[in-house]
């Protein structure tokens, strides 16, 4: 019954404010199915739920192992409590999409399939420390109150595992998959996540027995850093993209040079990418989603100070000109199959045959433009608002048709 009630950690929850250590509390599906990223929520709204009982059964798990212990039957104690807790920890990790990958599978693995697991792990990993390990180590200390020794054995062989996978997962990755532009974002996105994270990383796992857990997750940062550098490094000079005479004086060049020519490169393979669309207006579109998320983490990030304002407003201005595009190829036709000048007096025949077509093309344009999904809520909003003044304008020319008509 009180593996019931504390199933997943969710004392973790209920704790957050009476626990020191506890702190305050980062993709979009088309067609309605349940996606990666809504597994990994479940999940997570499992892990995070919380009963009044909870209460109850840390009581009477903390009387048991103490009635227990003085009754010299504490082996056997911490033995059944380490089986069940290691297996809710474990079951925890496997629910929120976090696998263990060797590194040759690691290495053969499609950049598509490796990203959707590197998304699975930044949904996963705040879950796992504030709420599953967190958790864990709340009810531990609370059940092994009375002995310091035992809740510190007992909770490391509960979560090294599991720890384990999670922060081993970023340093694989560093390590084993291929080098190149197009990646370097979700490798700091990797990175910025166990850096926030940290601070709660050594409370935690604060015990001298869970170094190894700290030593993991700090091994990831820095692999991470060395392949975000290595990068750089292994690119081609930039002097050859770049007018390079302001810099003469300088003998490496600048290292906002040396990131703008990355970004350009990232950009340069995403405009190869575009023109596989057949329809030019999702090319725009995809242009414009991709392009607003390296503006995105650029701003977010140190490479702001580094590339400057100038290069954050000049790529924001393409990010406009792409959606503008967009919009204009993707409803052209259906705007051109009205009349220009609608007071031009026709007859009820050509305004019904105007009126059939205008019908047809908007149906052929809403289906294929509705499945489109804009991941960044700001970037949507301001498409569906500029969208949402188009129907204005061509009502104006119907609704001016149908007055000449007479209908």
């Amino acid at each position: 019954m009180n593996r019931a009630y504390l199933d997943l950690e969710s004392v973790s929850a209920r704790s957050s404010v009476a626990s020191t250590r506890s702190s305050t509390s980062d993709y979009e599906d088309e067609d309605g199915d349940i996606g990666p990223e809504d597994y990994i929520k479940i999940a997570g709204n499992s892990i995070s739920e919380v009963g009044d009982v909870s209460n109850m059964a840390m009581v009477d798990l903390r009387s048991i192992a103490e009635c227990m212990i003085s009754s010299r039957y504490g082996k056997e104690c911490v033995k059944i409590y380490k089986i069940i807790r290691k297996s809710i920890v474990d079951e925890g990790i496997y629910r929120l999409g976090v696998e263990k990958l060797s590194s040759s599978h690691l290495r053969k693995m499609d950049w598509e399939v490796l990203e959707q697991r590197i998304k699975n792990w930044l949904n996963a990993v705040r879950i796992a420390i504030k709420t599953l390990f967190n958790g864990e180590r709340i009810l531990c200390d609370h059940v092994f109150a009375s002995s310091k020794i035992i809740r510190e054995l007992v909770y490391t062989e509960v979560i090294k595992e599991g720890a384990s996978i999670l922060f081993g997962f970023p340093e694989n990755v560093a390590r084993n998959s291929k080098k190149s532009p197009e990646r370097v974002f979700r490798t700091l996105d990797m990175y910025t996540a166990i850096a926030n994270h940290w601070p709660e990383i050594k409370s935690i796992f604060s015990f001298e027995s869970t170094s190894k857990i700290r030593s993991e997750a700090l091994t990831s940062l820095v692999k991470l850093s060395e392949s975000i550098y290595h990068c750089l490094g292994k690119s081609s000079s930039p002097e050859s993209y770049f007018d390079t005479s302001d810099f003469e004086d300088f003998p490496l060049p600048a290292i906002s040079l040396r990131f703008a020519w990355l970004i350009l490169v990232l950009l340069c393979k995403l405009n190869g990418k575009a023109k596989h669309y057949k329809d030019d207006s999702l090319s725009y579109l995809f242009l414009a989603k991709n392009l607003n998320y390296v503006v995105s983490k650029v701003r977010m990030s140190n490479m702001k100070y580094l590339l400057g304002d100038d290069w954050l407003t000049k790529h924001e201005t393409k990010v406009k000109q792409f959606a503008l595009n967009y919009e204009r190829i993707a409803w052209s036709r259906v705007v051109g199959s009205l009349p220009e000048d609608p007071t031009v007096v026709t007859s009820p025949e050509e305004v019904k045959e105007c009126f059939k077509r205008f019908n047809s093309l908007f149906d052929q344009a809403y289906k294929r433009q509705s499945v489109c999904v804009v991941p960044d809520s700001k970037l949507r909003d301001e498409i569906k608002v500029s969208l949402a003044r188009k129907p204005e304008s061509l009502l104006g020319c119907i609704g001016s048709s149908i007055v000449l008509i007479g209908l």
